[in-house]
């Protein structure tokens, strides 16, 4: 096995974990958002920083075509 076959392995491991894990961040702020019945708009801005910033690291471990 050439270094690149596994470095592209490796990758592509590890953006399926940090994927799953982006998932359960967005599951939980989801849940927050339910769950919380009058946030404040100091909450709000947080949850959306969060989602946003998920977001671009989502964005970032898109496969390069």
């Amino acid at each position: 096995m050439s270094n690149k076959k596994v470095d592209e392995e490796t990758l592509r491991a590890l953006r399926h974990d940090i994927k799953n894990q982006l998932s359960s961040i967005h599951l939980a702020l989801e849940t927050l958002r339910y769950e919380i019945t009058d946030p404040t708009e100091d909450f709000n801005f947080c949850i959306e920083t969060i989602f946003n910033s998920a977001a671009k690291i989502n964005e970032l471990l898109k496969e390069p075509e």
